[in-house]
């Protein structure tokens, strides 16, 4: 009888929360388990290896980013707004997947760079439909150096309401690139 996928996404969190807290070396199978609350062979039941689990994070990353890129492509402020306007670390599962992968990337785990710059690709396509390709990339790194002055600050326990003004800023800035 397979088991609850609950304990499968209690371990996909564990695994998240261990690479955003002390990064990818620390985040063994052993340190997920006891982080999950699982016995390390109910991880191996659903993860027989740490690439397993790898794969299974970026596909959480992969399924939220979806999500994202769709909100985006309907969003009636524009793809470049919406960009701005969510580059704030607000804690939700998005932010968390997106960290976490990002830990891979510092180390150079090929496939979690190779994801990250397929979804940037996408977040680029719609913001050049909005502002035109000449200025997509201006609004990227507006948003990514939004949200990494933020995490550099204050981390993911950082409020996100002192940066209510510096988003204004860049949404007027936006405004002007439209111009």
């Amino acid at each position: 009888m397979p088991r609850k996928p609950v304990a499968r996404d209690a371990v996909l969190d564990a695994f998240e929360e261990l690479l955003i807290g002390v990064g990818e070396r620390a985040a063994t199978l052993d340190a997920v388990a006891k982080r999950a609350g699982v016995s390390k062979g109910g991880l191996l039941y659903h993860f027989p290896n740490k690439e397993a689990l790898i794969a299974a994070m970026l596909e959480r990353l992969d399924s939220l980013a979806g999500e994202d890129i769709a909100l985006m492509a309907a969003a009636p402020e524009g793809a470049a707004t919406y960009f701005i306007r969510t580059s704030l670390w607000s804690g939700s599962p998005m932010d968390r997947s997106f960290l976490a992968a990002s830990r891979l990337a510092e180390v150079a785990h090929v496939e979690a760079r190779r994801r990250f710059a397929a979804i940037q690709q996408q977040w680029l396509d719609l913001i050049a439909a909005d502002v035109g390709s000449g200025m997509a990339k201006a609004v990227l790194y507006m948003g990514d150096g939004l949200y990494l002055n933020a995490m550099w600050e204050g981390g993911p326990a950082s409020s996100a309401d002192g940066r209510q003004g510096d988003v204004e800023v860049l949404l007027a800035a936006v405004e002007r690139l439209r111009g």
